[in-house]
């Protein structure tokens, strides 16, 4: 693997029958070790290829488009792109990003609710037109710099829990519909269709049956003021777990073949993210310091102490964190928990402990509580499912260097992809086969470019 995030240039191991993604990560620990100890990430684009083909077995005909701010990294982009995935994105860069990849504007849709007017203008310049709109200041925004969008309006949904009370929530009401569809005809802006999203935390599903149905309502009232709808995206929420996708096609495949049957002509969109990232990603942070602090402290309001005073409880500072690849733990619970890499004794002892990033803020805590064996400072931990929403634009804070990033992908799915006819020649030259006997001597295998 070559480079920063931000680098376009990358190389996909190959990885033959004998390797796993386990021995990828010791090898990139036994590198780090010898020069530097930088956080990296291991990402398995195999996954993607999996996942595309679990999509299309649950949900086709609907069509995905990623939304590029989840996980904007070289080699997702290319691998999606490959697969014939269409893109969603929220900003000039990731248009720019997406495009440099040769994606026709037909397969990208501008979805940021809150759009500056340069960027709207960047739009109708490349001929982007499909954007997302939910109220009327928007709506003549769009009017005054891109004639030829075709609007989707972003209706509600109710899907609010009490997790989730404090998020920003976007999309107008049907009520106000009919008045953003007088003001579209006064502007002579088209509307072609309908979104709505339902949060991946919503249990409720419910919320499906709800939105789509206020969807066709939506189509309903447009054929009164003559608009040609042809559009319906249901958003994203999908949280990369084949057991969900199956209960919100099972929820969702009836409605839509009453309310938007194939000879309607509309064509129905989704826009899965975490589903496709999450999972390919896993994260390896080193320990930078360490220290012995007071069990009450550590301890999360209203927890009963049940502990021997004379255990130690440490706190753990590694060399990633808010401001960094955790920068979703400001506004979410993390998904994932710690795994040490280091071998230890299954009757060794666990002590109560914490994790913190390298800022040394008190909003930098990664793990306020967990259960570790006594750690040193140089030690490892891994983090899997680490994919979505952590890969893309970071802070470097303390000019602590943002994480490598190793790509792989085993030769099976390499396979899959050639046999599929979805491997194109400039994704090709990107790969190089990586033996099995572990360890490998950095020469022979992955190397850094920093």
């Amino acid at each position: 693997m070559k480079g920063f995030l931000e680098d376009a240039n990358y190389s996909i191991g190959l990885l033959d029958e004998g390797a796993t993604l386990a021995d990828v990560i010791d090898n990139c620990i036994y590198e780090h070790t010898h020069t530097g100890k930088r956080a990296f990430y291991v990402g398995d684009l195999g996954k993607l290829v999996k996942k595309n083909i679990q999509w299309q077995n649950v949900m086709a005909p609907i069509k995905p488009f990623y939304p590029v701010r989840c996980n904007s990294t070289p080699g997702v982009l290319e691998i999606l792109g490959t697969l014939g995935i269409g893109f969603a994105c929220s900003s000039k860069s990731e248009m720019a990003l997406v495009q440099d990849l040769g994606i026709s504007p037909e397969n990208i849709i501008y979805t940021n609710p809150c759009k500056q007017a340069s960027q709207i203008k960047y739009a109708a310049k490349a001929g982007i037109n499909i954007m997302i709109c939910d109220n009327d200041i928007e709506l003549k925004k769009i009017a005054r710099n891109h004639p030829n969008a075709k609007l989707l309006l972003h209706i509600a949904t109710e899907d609010i829990t009490a997790d989730e009370e404090m998020n920003m929530k976007f999309g107008t009401s049907l009520k106000n519909c009919r008045h953003l569809m007088e003001c579209a005809k006064e502007l002579g802006v088209q509307i072609v269709g309908v979104k709505f999203h339902v949060s991946g935390s919503c249990k409720e599903l419910q919320a499906y049956i709800h939105a789509i149905s206020d969807a066709r309502c939506v189509f309903d009232m447009a054929e009164e003021f003559g608009f040609k709808m042809n559009m319906l995206d249901i958003g994203g929420g999908f949280t990369g777990s084949e057991l969900q996708l199956e209960e919100v096609n099972h929820v969702i495949r009836p409605l839509l073949d009453v309310y938007f049957p194939k000879e309607s002509g509309v064509n129905v969109i989704a826009e899965p993210g975490c589903y496709y990232v999450s999972s390919a990603f896993t994260l390896a942070v080193n320990i930078i310091a360490k220290k012995t602090v007071e069990y009450d402290k550590l301890l999360p309001s209203g927890v009963e102490q049940t502990r021997n005073d004379d255990e130690p409880v440490f706190t753990y500072y590694i060399n990633d964190g808010v401001y960094g690849s955790f920068a979703s733990k400001l506004s979410e619970k993390l998904n994932t928990i710690p795994e040490v890499h280091k071998k230890y004794k299954e009757d060794e002892p666990l002590f109560a402990s914490s994790l913190w990033g390298p800022s040394c803020d008190e909003l930098d805590q990664i793990v306020e509580n967990c259960l570790l064996p006594e750690l040193s400072v140089g030690d490892w931990l891994i983090f899997d499912n680490m994919g979505s929403g952590t890969l893309g634009e970071q802070s470097t804070f303390n000019d602590y260097q943002r994480p490598l990033i190793y790509y792989m992908m085993s030769f099976s799915d390499w396979d899959e992809m050639q046999d599929a006819g979805i491997a194109s020649d400039t994704l090709m030259k990107n790969f190089f086969f990586v033996p099995s006997c572990i360890p490998l001597s950095p020469e022979d295998r992955f190397s850094t470019a920093a």
